[in-house]
């Protein structure tokens, strides 16, 4: 008999009972470029010259192989360098070596050239060996190329 310590009682398991190990996350860094395009779509209120709506069509390289598309609606301001966006977008690849699909949440501001840019992982929104997925994206462009740094936790493969 093995006695093993469960908080504050003790639990008897009998020697041959096989202890299973929980598997733990990989917390790991990607990073490398993309393309996007952006194309203009039709907004419900035409009225709304400060609103707009936008198709997102990326290839991402690098750590990330792939392609996502998504749509992104944005919201313009009189003073000059602020505006709003939000955007979702579903990608489609490989990250270091593991293949599926998950979703990216992006809510930016911009207070007078200030950015501020947050870009989630949908919570279970991965799919294949991309499951259990999660991490947060940050966008930089350097000389008008994209540029992508991608922190992420994924756990460990079966």
């Amino acid at each position: 008999m093995v006695a093993l310590s469960l908080g504050s009682g003790l639990r008897v398991v009998p020697a041959t009972s096989k202890i299973v190990e929980k598997k733990t996350a990989m917390n790991t860094h990607a990073s490398g470029s993309f393309e996007v395009k952006l194309s203009p779509l039709e907004f419900h209120d035409k009225g709304a010259a400060a609103l707009g709506r936008m198709a997102i069509d990326k290839q991402f390289h690098g750590g990330l192989e792939g392609t996502s598309t998504g749509e992104m609606l944005t919201a313009g301001s009189v003073a000059k360098g602020s505006a709003g966006y939000v955007a979702v977008e579903q990608v489609n690849g490989v990250l270091e070596g593991r293949s599926g699909t998950f979703i990216l949440q992006h809510s930016g501001t911009m207070n007078r050239g200030a950015l501020d840019l947050t870009i989630t992982v949908v919570p279970d929104s991965g799919t294949g060996q991309l499951q259990g997925l999660s991490g947060k994206m940050a966008i930089n462009i350097v000389e008008g190329k994209h540029l992508y740094d991608f922190d992420y936790t994924l756990p460990n493969a079966p």
